[in-house]
């Protein structure tokens, strides 16, 4: 379980990366760094929320410990692959990208993180309490 979680985890920085193209070549120019930098945030929560229902229903977790250890997992794959690039990226200092946690400035990178966090744990909750489909099930 660990490793294939591991391994799931890949996809979304994917989808992290494209968001932040997506960011830079469309939208972020029209608008303030701020409100692109929002922007971003949800529209990463939305993908990541997609890509974890569909995990889920393709590789479903059997257990809420389960669950927390693939949050735990995607979060700290997260925060090392945050912190990794801002070591490797000339220009981005540990002091901006600390800044990005920052909620009373309107910066919203840490409900990103908590999203990656608990994604696991919230699709498991509701595919257990049946307001998700089960694998192979067709809504019968």
């Amino acid at each position: 379980m660990i490793a294939r979680y591991v391994l799931a985890w890949l996809p979304m920085m994917v989808l992290a990366i494209l968001n932040g193209f997506v960011r830079e070549l469309l939208y972020g120019p029209l608008m303030s760094e701020l409100a692109a930098n929002q922007v971003s945030c949800v529209s990463a929560i939305v993908l990541f929320s997609a890509y974890a229902v569909w995990l889920g229903s393709r590789f479903p977790l059997t257990s809420y410990r389960q669950a927390i250890m693939a949050g735990l997992i995607w979060l700290t794959l997260t925060l090392l692959f945050e912190f990794g690039m801002v070591s490797m990226m000339p220009g981005i200092s540990f002091e901006s990208a600390i800044a990005d946690f920052n909620l009373s400035e309107g910066r919203m990178w840490v409900l990103v993180l908590a999203a990656v966090g608990t994604l696991p744990v919230s699709v498991f909750h509701f595919r257990t309490s049946r307001c998700l489909p089960k694998k192979g099930s067709r809504g019968d």
